[in-house]
């Protein structure tokens, strides 16, 4: 497996732990916080952006749809009303997320169609050719080893079924993109630690942004990963972009 600049990048560099375990260990601490952020620092676009990516999916209309890195929940509960889905399983290595996610979906009383579980996107506990549809939002930066997380993905996929990524990417016209840079590195990591009692994650966001590889290089991991039908849409002028391919 090939090993990426974002591989490596970790929310705190003088730890010991892996970068699956830091991230773990970051999201479990600012869990409480983490759709209140959200929603503030993206002024609610990111519902939009969800919304957008879980299209791509309306013409499938996926029965059993997996969430990885489902973290609180979002895209899974927003799937299952607009996709109506029999069953989605969301997946995550923070307890601390699925524990606010899990409130969530119960107090919406979709128990019966979503379900929870603690899950490492790179060793998916399920059967070969289970899910007509992945979707991953803002996660598969996370991934300790990009390609055997979307590795793994892939074989998890129906013969037909599609992967969904929504994931940041950086903007494309300088203004924005100078905008953008000062966004990210004062205002988000300012706003983290004054509500977070975790001051390495927001710092990391902005970082493991800059190293990641979208755009035409992560479409070409895609391809040579094995999927077909490979799409990428930038949207909100290059700060997000969705990803599709087909198994």
């Amino acid at each position: 497996m090939t090993t990426f600049d974002h591989d490596t990048v970790v929310p705190d560099k003088d730890s010991d732990l892996s970068k699956k375990e830091q991230v773990a260990e970051m999201f479990n601490d600012i869990a409480g916080r983490y759709d209140f952020l959200n929603r503030f620092l993206s002024a609610g676009i990111d519902i939009r952006w969800r919304k957008k990516a879980l299209g791509y999916l309306k013409e499938l209309k996926p029965r059993y749809i997996l969430d990885v890195a489902t973290g609180t929940g979002d895209v899974a509960i927003m799937a299952s009303g607009l996709l109506k889905p029999d069953k989605i399983t969301g997946i995550d290595i923070s307890d601390g997320m699925l524990e606010v996610g899990r409130k969530k979906v119960k107090s919406l009383g979709l128990e019966q169609q979503i379900e929870l579980l603690n899950g490492d996107s790179e060793t998916i506990s399920f059967a070969d050719n289970t899910f007509d549809a992945v979707t991953v939002a803002f996660g598969v930066r996370n991934f300790q080893q990009l390609e055997k997380g979307l590795s793994e993905i892939l074989r998890v996929l129906k013969p037909g079924g599609k992967l969904v990524v929504l994931e940041f990417s950086k903007p494309r016209f300088p203004v924005v993109r100078t905008f953008y840079n000062i966004y990210m590195k004062v205002v988000t990591p300012g706003m983290g630690k004054l509500f977070s009692k975790n001051r390495n994650a927001y710092s990391y966001l902005d970082e493991s942004i800059k190293k990641f590889p979208e755009g035409k290089n992560f479409t070409q991991i895609l391809e040579n990963l094995g999927y077909n039908n490979i799409q990428s849409t930038a949207l909100s002028m290059g700060i997000c972009s969705i990803y599709c391919g087909q198994k």
